[in-house]
């Protein structure tokens, strides 16, 4: 089993890989880092700089924690990336950050945590920064 982690280089992000290291170390599993950019988007912040990739796998490593960072395209909602992956790997826990959002913009933008909150057939940890 391993521990995924659905990273952003965002405080959120942060915060969710620093929860999913402790996890890993805690349950003494290998962790995996989702940093997964949506196929064909001309523009998409969310995908992590090499010298955040290099930092998280450094933080990872100075633990004693197996890391295996995931960069893959995906297509649709990052939400059905994330319960793919965690099937794939037949993940434990899956960790995700959590951003402050309006009733209405949940309403309109919808909200990939949510869906993996309601979706997810193995444990979900939301943190927030």
């Amino acid at each position: 089993m391993t521990v995924l982690v659905g990273y952003v280089p965002t405080s959120e992000g942060e915060a969710a890989f620093t929860a999913a290291l402790q996890e890993a170390k805690r349950r003494a599993e290998p962790l995996v880092v989702l940093n997964s950019a949506r196929g064909g988007a001309p523009v998409n912040m969310d995908v992590a700089p090499e010298e955040a990739i290099e930092r998280v796998t450094a933080r990872a490593k100075a633990d004693g924690v197996e890391v295996d960072v995931r960069q893959n395209m995906h297509e649709g909602d990052a939400a059905d990336e994330v319960l793919r992956v965690a099937r794939e790997v037949d993940a434990s826990v899956i960790v995700i950050g959590l951003r402050k959002r309006s009733p209405v913009g949940k309403l309109l933008m919808g909200s990939s945590a949510q869906r993996i909150l309601l979706a997810a057939d193995r444990p979900v940890l939301a943190v927030k920064p």
